[in-house]
């Protein structure tokens, strides 16, 4: 048989769409974890901001020479790079065979043997269910996609061009995908979509996000539900009463606001406002003392003036977010932020990202500070040396927030859930003893 590597750039969601391709794909073709040794590459690729596509390119061109040197014989594209971008690239990168786009992966065999270069469909596409998947991330946890697609049309996002309207899968079939990844061992499920608020209005004629975390609740096998991306004009007090009485779902609050000041929100086409945002910090923080909240900010959108990134800048150091990410505002083509007027210079972008990230370096580390002395429930990501682990607390997701290293007398296995005491930190992580009665 052919062998297939695949190379997966960008978020979760890509993630997973790689797994199941992978799945697919296992039955007639070699899975390959050498790209050298390969005769297929398939690159699942991110087009989000400028940076990811700058990363998908030079991951092109990594297997363009590899097939000049006759390495390997096939190239395809896959992903949100090819759904955007295709027509330019069947030009511009010509070595490149197959391309393939967000909402037809599941045709990914079909799509192998077709004479056809593009194979590019509406991103709208509704894409097959009980596809065989392959995890390539962890043997404990794994992301479960809700839904696909955006219908927020936020002003700087490409995102519902390229991944097309909001389509919630239904309950039956994300509860029968969970319980599938829980008898491979899967213990944490995160749950992921493009705005998993809206979660169910499609289908269900009404927001139905608390009902799912209810009853994937309900399958015995999983420990953790952490949810991302939960929009905050969504979050109603049904959603917040979930995660105050289940006590499988995490208390960790991915919700992105981008911005504060009430002028840019509505240049972002944002459904929000600085008064709505922070009566949500309030409420979440009122019925749930222990909540983490983790949020993502933008500087430098087009006409952002001083004043209003000082406004953005002065309640990132009132409010005391536990997680932040900020992005600099990238210019992104065929989005309507693109003609917006008052551009920003990169270094003044980049300048203000800095200093934000700054403020919030501080507040991390004396929310770190604080913990001293505190136990916390952690799953255990890899042991490290004899009785040292590093692992996650619940108020870190993969990949993007801290981690915690800590010692055990006793042995433990990546997915084991056990209480860690806290005894030292830093700027982001934590250090800390197992309590060994919590085993």
């Amino acid at each position: 048989m052919e062998k297939i590597h695949i190379i997966t750039l960008g978020c979760s969601k890509n993630t997973v769409d790689t797994e199941y391709m992978l799945g697919l794909l296992q039955t007639k073709y070699t899975i390959s974890s050498d790209i050298e040794d390969s005769d297929i590459v398939i690159i699942n690729t991110c087009t989000f901001i400028n940076d990811a596509k700058e990363e998908s390119i030079a991951s092109i061109f990594e297997a363009v020479e590899l097939k000049k040197e006759g390495i390997i014989k096939t190239i395809v594209l896959a992903g949100c790079l090819s759904q955007r971008y295709a027509d330019e690239l069947v030009t511009e990168i010509p070595e490149i065979d197959l391309f393939i786009g967000t909402s037809n992966y599941d045709e990914i065999i079909d799509i192998l043997k077709k004479e056809s270069k593009v194979n590019i469909e509406d991103p709208s596409r509704e894409i097959e269910e009980h596809i065989p998947r392959i995890l390539t991330e962890s043997d404990y946890y794994a992301y479960v996609k809700i839904s696909e697609g955006c219908d927020n049309r936020c002003t700087y996002c490409i995102i519902p061009s390229v991944r097309g309207r909001h389509r919630s899968r239904k309950i039956e079939n994300i509860l029968e995908e969970v319980t599938g990844l829980t008898e491979q061992g899967i213990s944490e499920i995160i749950i992921i979509a493009q705005d998993t608020s809206k979660y169910g209005i499609d289908l269900y004629g009404k927001k139905m996000l608390h009902a799912l975390l209810h009853a994937i609740s309900k399958i015995e096998k999983v420990k953790w539900i952490r949810v991302h991306y939960i929009y905050p004009e969504d979050f109603d007090d049904i959603l917040l009463e979930e995660f105050a009485t289940n006590n499988k779902l995490l208390n960790y609050f991915e919700i992105p606001i981008q911005h504060v000041n009430d002028t840019v929100l509505k240049r972002m086409n944002r459904k929000t406002n600085k008064a709505e945002i922070k009566r949500l910090i309030n409420r979440i923080r009122n019925r749930i003392p222990d909540a983490i909240i983790r949020t993502t900010l933008i500087v430098g959108f087009p006409g952002e003036t001083q004043q209003q990134y000082l406004e953005l800048k002065q309640f990132v150091e009132d409010y005391r977010f536990d997680r932040l990410g900020v992005f600099a505002y990238s210019e992104e083509e065929d989005t309507p932020a693109y003609k917006l007027p008052g551009k920003i210079s990169e270094e003044i972008k980049e300048m203000r990202r800095e200093e934000v990230m700054l403020i919030q370096q501080a507040i991390t580390f004396n929310k770190n500070k604080e913990l001293i002395g505190s136990s916390i429930e952690c799953i255990v990501d890899a042991q490290t040396d004899v009785n040292q682990y590093v692992g996650r607390t619940y108020m870190d997701s993969p990949d993007i927030d801290g981690i915690i290293y800590f010692e055990s007398e006793a042995y433990l296995k990546p997915g084991d859930v056990v209480n860690v005491r806290i005894n030292d930190y830093m700027e982001y992580d934590l250090i800390g003893v197992c309590d060994e009665s919590s085993k």
